[in-house]
């Protein structure tokens, strides 16, 4: 909710350049800059050349910067980039970098630093959530053909960002009771609609660029659908406030937001892009992640507790020849009757067995999560395959209910309404570091 409205105050402004070019018409008076309309490019501007570097208020960021830090965002959208593409991604990485530059900076003329140790321990969790030691996360992104330093400045200037914003901006943002009363009010007025949880790329367009906008947008959604990151796209692409935070608005009602995006939203299913969308100043790409009912209970919010039991095949083996054997292992899990005979079972068929505990059912792939909703314990999943290789199956050893959904608490709409205030207040400080930066590109 809270995102959606930091979407539509961006479209709006975004909008308005547009708006007054519509009815300025060959008046020069009324054009936004107060230009002639018809002006002449005195010299023309040469597209081949492509500025690689950059010199940020002394600061130099050089092109194997800008590598190493392209190739992180090529990992994370599994490299499957065209040429073309990876040249404009590459201008967008430089791009980014200067604001990275610019909001340590900042940070540092505020007198306010991050320490080594922080940036290590902050690299160190990364690495966690990939199940490797500092070490071999180090060996990981070299693979990858970026560095630990390029990663480690990212981190650097994210900390140094977020701490500038809470010394600089969120002391003088509030929110009113009267404004979270609202919220609250409304959200149980709005009890059992869907909601849905949206993630948005957003591009800026005037009259004069909108089908160069258009065909780029339209090359986004194609790297998209062949498997690009979304929120890797989303931080480089987009135009929306959220661009921070990999596009995500959170969760919406399609009532929040314009008609042209509550359209498509209600008919999408988790996993789908819609777009590009044209909305007022511009466009936007949609990426459905989930959706659910407003404060009503979802079951696949269960957390369960699951044996899984795999069997392989031989390389190559034909699929005719492993049918009798799916076949049978098919029929033999309907014979078992709780998770205290998984052991037996896999001794039988040479399986291997996986536990898994604590595990919600929407976090398991969107095949699963209905048979699971519908399983009594005890039970077993028919089989199913994957890209990992080998014939799963799921049998459900224990169940906990999710709780009644209740209205948040007063503190939560606060603290929710007051980040986003500060998101937006964020990015009017790094709009006007910009404009008093020297920037000289090389």
């Amino acid at each position: 909710m809270r995102r959606a409205a930091i979407l539509l105050a961006g479209m709006t402004l975004a909008a308005m350049p547009a708006m007054i070019a519509a009815q300025a018409g060959d008046d020069p008076a009324l054009n936004p800059l107060g230009l002639a309309n018809d002006v002449k490019v005195l010299s023309p501007r040469d597209p081949s050349v492509r500025k690689a570097t950059a010199i940020v208020n002394g600061t130099i960021i050089t092109e194997t910067d800008v590598d190493q830090r392209l190739a992180l965002v090529l990992a994370s959208s599994g490299g499957r980039i065209g040429d073309e593409e990876r040249q404009r991604l590459r201008l967008q990485v430089l791009s980014n970098l200067i604001d990275e530059t610019l909001q340590i900076q900042e940070a540092a003329a505020n007198k306010i630093t991050v320490d080594k140790a922080e940036v290590d321990q902050s690299f160190a969790r990364a690495g966690a959530q990939f199940k490797r030691t500092p070490a071999q996360f180090t060996e990981m992104i070299r693979a990858m053909g970026s560095s630990p330093a390029s990663l480690k400045r990212q981190i650097e200037g994210e900390m140094a960002w977020r701490r500038l914003l809470s010394r600089e901006v969120e002391p003088f943002v509030s929110v009113s009771d009267e404004e979270v009363n609202q919220v609250i009010a409304r959200m149980k007025a709005s009890k059992g609609a869907p909601e849905y949880h949206v993630s948005e790329i957003f591009l800026s367009a005037t009259p004069a660029t909108d089908q160069q906008v258009l065909a780029n947008a339209q090359r986004i959604v194609e790297q998209l659908r062949q498997g690009a990151s979304f929120p890797a796209y989303a931080r480089q692409y987009s135009e929306a406030s959220t661009a921070a935070v990999g596009g995500d608005l959170g969760w919406v009602r399609a009532e929040q937001l314009p008609d042209a995006l509550a359209a498509p939203l209600r008919e999408m299913g988790p996993g789908q892009l819609a777009g590009p969308l044209p909305v007022g100043g511009g466009y936007s790409i949609l990426a459905m992640v989930d959706k659910r009912q407003v404060l009503t209970t979802d079951p696949r919010d269960a957390l369960v507790t699951l044996k899984q039991v795999t069997i392989t095949f031989p390389a190559n083996t034909a699929k005719e020849q492993a049918q009798p054997k799916l076949t049978a292992f098919t029929e033999d899990l309907k014979t078992l009757k709780g998770c205290g005979q998984v052991t037996e079972f896999a001794a039988k068929w040479q399986a291997d067995v996986v536990d898994s505990d604590q595990i919600k059912i929407r976090d398991l792939p969107p095949q699963l999560q209905p048979l699971l909703v519908d399983m009594r314990i005890g039970e077993a999943t028919p089989p199913f395959g994957g890209s990992e290789g080998g014939i799963h199956s799921l049998v459900l050893c224990g169940r906990d209910d999710p709780a009644d959904k209740t209205v948040p608490s007063a503190e939560e709409v606060s603290s929710q309404m007051t980040d986003e205030r500060v998101n937006m207040r964020a990015r009017r400080y790094l709009r006007d570091i910009r404009r008093d930066a020297v920037i000289e590109y090389r």
